[in-house]
């Protein structure tokens, strides 16, 4: 047959090279749409309805800006559990708390994996690998998931509490001298960066991000911002529409391999100095030190990697996105300022402005303010995806193998059946429901394997910073989680930046704590 075909073409394309171009700049895409339209359809899931669809994109016009909030409302219509098209890719969302235990927790085994994504999985994760949350499932996840169990487990957590206890003390040393000792509103923004960064490269290698002033400070945190989009599912079209990864000028193509060659040099860097620091034994306690000396764990370079990068990226998302907007919203919200220091207060006076590092959450209100921040600025709103290993069933529906499933976090940390006020900020729901579901860290297998550190963080950073100052707005910013979005587009939402006064509550206490604080570490 294409023996015929192929003179015939020729043929036509000699004597009509006219109609011939036209068929090839009309026809050829044409045929192309069609086809790939029969493709896209043929795809879907049957039985479950959802919004209708664009061809060749699908609904990703649709979902560009806020894209979970868009999904919440589109539950309203097509019910807790809908489809969505992505381009060739059908994919089941879930929006509900009593719908994701259906599905994700009751089919732990089966939703174990990762779909595998052109741009992040295929160039730009091609030299380091992937985080253990974006990786599909096989043997070598389970190695890794094990190794950073060990590493992130209770005990282990206990071991990092001086490394907490450093950055969270300099995170309110640099409140207090850039503001002043309040007499100037401050961009908390670079301080939470450097908090993050600091913490994520000390817990992970043993190594202080102790300045901003530091070269490495704006290569990673430019870095893996730019990584961390693309992560998003829905920044990059060729993820989802196969004929865009021909374009060999692809701009997202390029920029993620410039992304994994920049990352590549200061991860290099960070774990040759962690080896020579183990080999000289002056290393301390850190999450890679524990990996490696695991010897049950047996990972591979590669693997270690892998474990690094989650760290890094999920530490970075964690506590930037968190500290970012609980400080913005506490400096609006003094009624919430004034319980959380009466809470303190039965614990540690106004003399003690650096509280106990080794205080394990023994303060209830500020684990539920934890929480409750948690929930409403949700840190990935919409989860990393999921990919079904085997068939899973949903109200006598079949989901097949091989399917995508994303669990909407924040439509589930909003959901009004299991809150009556889910649009309200309100700590004291979790002292009302402690055992109320959060989804911020996803549920079933894949959910984060650092959340028990994630909170430790986040409570000594609250405590610590709430002791020592009251937050006063001193510039306009809206912290609604979707309205006040920076970048409605990004994977991990933030909001746009503002300035908020650290007055002192106690200035010679903590002026003295900090200065006996300083002098602890010099002798150190």
């Amino acid at each position: 047959m294409i023996s015929t075909i192929l003179p015939f073409l020729a043929e036509e394309a000699r004597d009509y090279p006219l109609r011939s171009l036209i068929f090839l700049l009309v026809g050829l895409p044409l045929t192309y749409l069609i086809v790939n339209e029969f493709i896209r359809r043929s795809a879907r899931v049957k039985g479950f309805t959802g919004p209708p669809n664009w061809p060749l994109v699908g609904n990703i016009p649709d979902i560009t800006h806020n894209a979970a909030e868009k999904y919440r409302q589109w539950s309203k219509v097509y019910g807790p559990v809908y489809q969505i098209q992505l381009g060739n890719v059908p994919v089941i969302v879930v929006n509900s708390a009593e719908a994701a235990r259906k599905i994700f927790g009751q089919n732990s085994q089966a939703l174990s994996s990762r779909p595998v994504f052109w741009t992040f999985h295929k160039v730009l994760s091609n030299t380091a690998g992937t985080t253990i949350g974006t990786s599909p499932f096989n043997d070598s996840l389970k190695r890794r998931r094990k190794g950073a169990a060990s590493a992130l487990n209770k005990p282990s957590i206990a071991t990092y509490i001086d490394h907490l206890d450093v950055e969270t003390k300099d995170f309110v040393k640099e409140g207090f001298e850039l503001g002043k000792a309040g007499k100037t509103g401050v961009d908390p923004m670079p301080m939470i960066q450097r908090l993050s960064l600091s913490l994520s490269l000390t817990l992970n290698w043993g190594t202080r991000m102790g300045s901003r002033d530091d070269p490495m400070f704006d290569e990673i945190t430019e870095v893996e911002e730019a990584i961390s989009k693309f992560r998003s599912t829905t920044g990059n079209l060729q993820d989802y529409i196969p004929i865009m990864r021909l374009n060999p000028f692809s701009f997202g193509s390029q920029k993620a391999r410039e992304m994994r060659k920049r990352r590549d040099v200061y991860l290099t860097r960070l774990n040759q100095d962690l080896d020579e620091r183990m080999r000289m034994g002056t290393h301390k306690p850190c999450i890679q030190a524990n990996v490696i000396q695991d010897k049950d764990a047996a990972l591979n370079k590669e693997e270690l990697t892998s474990i690094s990068l989650t760290m890094l990226s999920g530490g970075l998302d964690t506590i930037t996105t968190l500290v970012q907007w609980s400080v913005a919203l506490l400096a609006q919200r003094p009624d919430i300022q004034n319980k959380a220091v009466k809470e303190i207060r039965k614990f540690y006076s106004d003399k003690e402005p650096l509280c106990d590092a080794y205080d394990d959450q023994k303060c209830e209100y500020i684990t539920a303010l934890v929480r409750e921040c948690l929930r409403y600025y949700c840190v990935l709103r919409l989860a990393l995806p999921r990919a079904t290993v085997r068939d899973v069933f949903y109200e006598g529906k079949l989901i097949p193998a091989g399917s995508t499933i994303y669990l909407n976090a924040w439509a589930c940390n909003m959901d009004p059946n299991v809150w009556s006020d889910p649009e309200v900020f309100r700590p004291e729901r979790w002292l009302e429901q402690p055992d109320a579901p959060l989804f911020t860290y996803g549920l079933g297998y894949r959910m984060c394997a650092g959340s028990l550190l994630a909170n430790r963080e986040l409570y000594l950073t609250y405590m610590r910073m709430l002791n020592s100052f009251e937050l006063v707005q001193d510039s306009q910013v809206d912290v609604h989680p979707v309205l006040g979005s920076s970048d409605p587009t990004s994977l991990v939402t933030m909001c746009n930046h503002y300035k908020v006064i650290f007055k002192p509550r106690n200035e010679d206490a903590l002026r003295k704590a900090l200065e006996q604080a300083e002098s602890k570490a010099e002798k150190v």
